[in-house]
Formats: structure tokens, sequence, C-alpha cells
């Protein structure tokens, strides 16, 4: 039993969107949700006297946290409320004094 002429054409028409596909999915789509994710961990795993760098470049430890903002300290007597989306990252090591 084999394929009629008018499926090979429709197959033969269609791959290339399937190719396509398939490389958005594993160029684009695929490392993205990674990375949400691990953005997503980042956010929710921040605790008071964290030592962060935010997305602005701003040193700081996490003096008090809600559930939207994160108010950090960045200096003596220094403290800035921020959005907690705002966080970048840990810093590597704790900051010189």
């Amino acid at each position: 039993m084999g394929l009629s002429p008018e499926m090979m054409q429709m197959i033969s028409t269609a791959w290339p969107f399937v190719f396509m596909g398939l490389i958005f999915y594993f160029l684009l789509y695929r490392p993205q949700k990674k990375e949400q994710q691990k953005r997503s961990e980042l956010l929710n795993s921040l605790k008071k006297g964290d030592h962060i760098i935010t997305i602005g470049g701003i040193y700081g430890t996490i003096t008090a946290l809600t559930e939207k903002t994160v108010t950090i300290k960045i200096a003596e007597k220094v403290d800035i409320e921020i959005s907690r989306s705002a966080v970048g990252h840990f810093q590597k090591s704790e900051p010189a004094k």
C-alpha cells in the first residue's frame, strides 16, 4: 500500500514548515523557557540578608521583602525599595567594607 501522489505532494510541501517549527522550538522557545524558569527560581528564593545586584547595577543587601518589593541596604543608613523583578542576580561574594 503506497502513498498517493497527492499525499506525497502535500508531504513535500509541508516538510519545510515542520523543519522551521523544530528550529524555532529548539533555538528560541526552549532556551527562553529554561531562562524564565531559572529567573523565577531566583526571585522566589530571595531572603533577608542575601547580597544581590539589581538589573541597574546597584549592589546591596536585602533587609526586607514583600510579595512585590525588596528593600535593600546600599550604604550605611541608606535603604532603597525596589521591585522584586529588578533583582538581577546574587553577588558572588560578600562586598568589601
